[in-house]
């Protein structure tokens, strides 16, 4: 019986001194700015090997302005639509976003506002924040149209028609990158 009023004077002491309402004012800067640099990093990083990917696949191709149907986002997709397919999802694309250059413009403030808050002093990381997730935003609804527009194209076509999407897919992700077609055969 001496042993659980002992027991309550010693719970009474630990349940006290946690201190989450006065731990969440340091919280933003929590994160040690290698982690934040990281992070931004990586966004970078990914961002250009995409846009790298797209330019890479939309180079051989002709028919229609460049750089439009790379900016829905397919990456290895664009190569393995026929042309008249590619020409229809760019017309898609323009009909639901016709203002591509304005598009553009506020990405690249996206990206202003996000070297801004990389460079500030005192760095704030709330502003970094919020500038990563505009871009993220921006460019996440190119994406979703990009996949809308997609698989609108994918449930128009015929099952045959398919296959050979499917195959020219499969051919376009087993081909080398580096340095073109020639660069793989030796």
């Amino acid at each position: 019986m001496t042993a659980s009023p002992q027991a309550a004077p010693e719970a009474a002491p630990q349940t006290a001194p946690p201190a989450p309402p006065q731990g969440s004012a340091p919280k933003p800067s929590a994160a040690p700015l290698w982690m934040r640099l990281a992070l931004v990093a990586s966004l970078a990083a990914n961002l250009l090997v995409a846009g790298v990917v797209v330019g890479a696949m939309l180079d051989g191709h002709g028919g229609g302005p460049r750089g439009v149907i790379g900016d829905i986002g397919l990456g290895p997709f664009t190569g393995a639509f026929a042309p008249e397919d590619r020409k229809a999802m760019r017309e898609a694309f323009m009909a639901r976003a016709p203002d591509l250059r304005a598009m553009r413009d506020q990405e690249r403030q996206d990206f202003r506002a996000v070297l801004d808050a990389l460079r500030a002093e005192p760095y704030d990381p709330a502003a970094m924040r919020a500038a990563l997730q505009r871009l993220s935003d921006r460019l996440g609804a190119r994406m979703d149209l990009g996949r809308d527009i997609l698989l609108e194209r994918l449930d128009a076509m015929p099952p045959a028609a398919r296959a050979a999407f499917a195959d020219r897919l499969e051919a376009a992700l087993e081909r080398p990158r580096r340095g073109g077609p020639e660069a793989g055969g030796g």
